[in-house]
């Protein structure tokens, strides 16, 4: 083992010479907030699609939490995006941000599920959403951020996603 001194990408650009401009997605941004709150109903099943927070192609994603009920007792749901209802709605990446998250097994205050389905994983936290969906260039449209039922919502409960990014 060995004692090691590694710099971010962003300390690398600063302490270059000349110093390298950091793209402001990362350093000094100011964050966007959005939250989409709604009711699933008991009998809600396979493939329901729970369309929560619209999203820009552009956003570097900060966090996104997931708050939500005890969902019964079958309840499960991948994190993704779509193309808006006006775009045509397809699916884009239905599991981008988490895969089979669990939504039955106690209620969830806040966890981040930004890299659960590790699709969107640790390495692209510096990347934009379309970056992080390995397109050529920005397609400068907007996405819908949704649960999709892996498996029936079997009661009525809360659900409700908070994203931050920017842009």
């Amino acid at each position: 083992m060995a004692v090691a001194s590694r710099k971010s990408g962003a300390i690398t650009n600063r302490d270059a010479t000349p110093p390298v401009i950091n793209n402001a997605r990362l350093t000094g941004a100011r964050p966007i907030v959005a939250v989409g709150t709604l009711e699933t109903v008991s009998g809600d099943d396979i493939a329901s699609v729970y369309r929560m927070i619209q999203v820009p192609s552009n956003a570097r994603m900060h966090d996104l939490l997931l708050f939500s009920d005890d969902i019964g007792t079958t309840t499960i749901a991948d994190i993704g995006l779509y193309r808006t209802t006006a775009d045509g709605g397809a699916v884009v990446d239905a599991d981008f941000f988490g895969s089979a998250v669990s939504l039955k097994d106690g209620a969830l205050n806040g966890v981040d599920v930004l890299h659960e389905s590790a699709v969107y994983g640790l390495e692209d936290i510096e990347k934009t959403i379309w970056e992080g969906l390995g397109l050529s260039a920005d397609p400068m449209i907007d996405y819908d951020i949704a649960l999709t039922l892996t498996a029936a919502a079997d009661a009525a409960a809360t659900v409700q996603l908070k994203a931050m990014w920017v842009v």
